[in-house]
């Protein structure tokens, strides 16, 4: 069936942008929505499937990763971009980042304004781009996007133009260096029978398949975003009612979402069979109902955490409660580790678990596994500091902050003509002398992933007076890149996977090095140890990918400019005649340029 064009893109030249989507007049009027029972719980899942995981050495062979998907896709940018333009400088460029955050509320009269909130709670997620879409009382769906940070996108009047009792929200890492504000989410259209926004987190890796198919029989992509897919694959399916839609399109996607959806009187949140990315569920004392991708949204909005949406779930809120249906049978869930290593709040209950207590006994692990004669502990901050904790109490040894982060640190920043080392790192992390000063220390971050940061940061310390500097990692080494929404460099870029442990300590120049055993991390998660996705420590992957796969990635161009097959870096080149079943790709039969 011929697809609309559901996503016109907005003037380019603003930097925010207002939709607005009349009320269809094509709504059916005899629909008759299904039963279902009322927020139906799923009896716990049984762990029968035994995990298991390769003994990996710490230098890793090629062959370890030959059917990771990305393996060859930066081949052209062995370079960083920092090195070839001064002026821009990535607060982060050394770590694993989250792609988004999403958050959804029903039935408050300030749904737009909390979601606002939510979404400054979830900030850490993404900070290229920001979106609220709300229902209105009069049934339209009206959209504020913009690039920049939520406090830079939205005011009091941009609030003032989403009224109603209902709206979702989302928070963007851009793919790219410069984040494209037709890329930003929420996205809404219109189709046949009525009006839909959706806040996504994830990466779908049949993407590419998916799309192809699409544009086959007609439809017309407005922008670059693996969401658009979702919305043109509920335009096209002719299940009732709506939210049969959705269920129907999910059934298409492989890869990991968490998403919400808006309609003019529903708000429906979805995860993906996996569970690779959270979502959660809370209730304002108001009996509204906030969704969002982690509790530490629903503590800003006075929420009150109710429970996960679980892997495989839809549920559906609308006046007459909330609903719950299950997306398909699922598998054993596998839920990124990551989110309790790095990307989480220190305060936010993540797959049922505490981040701040992961973190502190995954520090305590070392000091007991790894210990070192020290006369100081402290943290590379802010996400290496609970785990810091942890060691000192284990080492018997004094934390203090002897390496202070600015917070007012931009984009981009004007380089003195004259060359100073080290210069992006000196203008986020400021040493303490008094702390270092003839002492030695024990550093802790959460993970290492090129390597080029943390040798900047030992470098510092011992130019602050440090006597030693050993370096705890509180996760194992990174040998892999991820494609479910965590943007990764290739293996190729990731130096644990081309050197040993003490090649890498050679590298950073740090006395001793060591990281967290991936057998200690599950020993610690004990009976959900079979329900983490530890793909990016071992290169087995929950769910291959199909065809041509997007990166999820900064230094790679977001799919705008040109065609895409003329993307260099951006899709992996496959067999542009491979159709094949999503989970049953034979790499070897293709052309021979899908992964090496």
């Amino acid at each position: 069936m011929k697809s609309t064009n559901l996503l016109p893109p907005p003037n380019p030249t603003m930097s925010a942008a207002t939709t607005t989507i009349p009320p269809s007049t094509h709504l059916s009027a005899n629909k008759t929505p299904p039963t279902f029972l009322k927020l139906t719980l799923f009896k716990p899942l049984t762990k029968t499937t035994p995990f298991h995981h390769s003994n990996l050495t710490h230098k890793i062979s090629s062959t370890i990763y030959s059917r990771n998907p990305l393996s060859d896709v930066i081949s052209s940018f062995q370079q960083h971009p920092d090195d070839q333009n001064p002026i821009f400088y990535s607060e982060d460029d050394d770590k694993p980042r989250e792609e988004c955050g999403v958050v959804g509320i029903f039935n408050d009269p300030e749904a737009s304004r909390l979601c606002y909130l939510a979404l400054h709670a979830l900030q850490h997620r993404g900070q290229e781009g920001a979106g609220i879409v709300a229902a209105t009382p009069d049934g339209v769906l009206k959209s504020v996007t913009g690039v920049g940070l939520v406090s830079e996108v939205f005011n009091q009047s941009k609030l003032d133009q989403l009224p109603g009792d209902n709206a979702i929200g989302h928070v963007r890492y851009s793919t790219a260096g410069q984040s494209m504000l037709k890329n930003v989410q929420p996205f809404v259209a219109g189709y046949r029978f009525g009006r839909v926004g959706v806040a996504h987190n994830g990466n779908l890796v049949n993407y590419q398949t998916l799309r192809a198919e699409l544009e086959e029989n007609g439809s017309i992509f407005g922008t670059s975003s693996d969401t658009e897919v979702v919305l043109h694959l509920i335009a096209i399916s002719k299940q009732r009612p709506f939210f049969l839609r959705i269920v129907e399109a999910c059934e298409k996607l492989r890869g990991a979402y968490s998403m919400v959806f808006l309609t003019e009187d529903k708000l429906v949140a979805v995860r993906d069979p996996f569970g690779f990315r959270p979502l959660v569920m809370g209730r304002r004392s108001n009996g509204a109902i906030v969704f969002a991708s982690e509790t530490c949204a629903l503590d800003l909005i006075e929420a009150t955490y109710e429970r996960e949406v679980n892997p495989g779930e839809v549920l559906i809120v609308d006046k007459d409660g909330v609903q719950s249906l299950c997306l398909m049978p699922h598998p054993e869930p596998k839920s990124c580790i990551f989110e309790h290593i790095y990307f989480s709040l220190p305060n936010s209950v993540v797959f049922g678990k505490s981040v701040y207590e992961s973190r502190r006994k995954f520090g305590e692990i070392l000091g007991t596994e790894s210990p070192v004669d020290c006369d100081v502990v402290i943290a590379v901050p802010d996400s290496g500091v609970v785990a810091a904790i942890g060691y000192a109490n284990k080492a018997g040894v004094p934390f203090q902050q002897g390496l202070i982060r600015s917070h007012y640190v931009g984009r981009t920043f004007i380089e003195p003509s004259q060359r100073i080392r080290d210069f992006g790192v000196k203008l986020k992390l400021s040493p303490v002398r008094a702390v270092l000063e003839g002492k030695r220390v024990v550093v802790v971050d959460d993970s290492i992933v090129r390597g080029t940061t943390s040798s900047k940061i030992v470098r510092l310390l011992k130019e602050a007076g440090a006597k030693e500097v050993h370096m705890r990692i509180a996760s194992p080494p990174i040998i892999a890149s991820c494609y479910y929404g965590v943007d990764t460099p290739s293996p190729d870029e990731l130096i644990s996977n081309r050197m040993s442990v003490e090649e890498i300590r050679e590298f950073i120049g740090c006395d001793s090095l060591a990281f967290l055993k991936i057998n200690s991390l599950k020993r610690m998660l004990a009976g959900d140890s079979p329900n983490f996705c530890y793909a990016c420590f071992s290169g087995d992957y929950p769910v291959l990918p199909s065809g041509i796969v997007k990166r999820v990635g900064d230094f790679v161009d977001d799919g705008l400019n040109g065609s895409i097959d003329s993307i260099d870096g951006g899709w992996l080149q496959g067999s542009k005649e491979q159709k094949g079943d999503d989970l049953g790709v034979n790499y070897e039969e293709q052309d021979g340029k899908v992964p090496v």
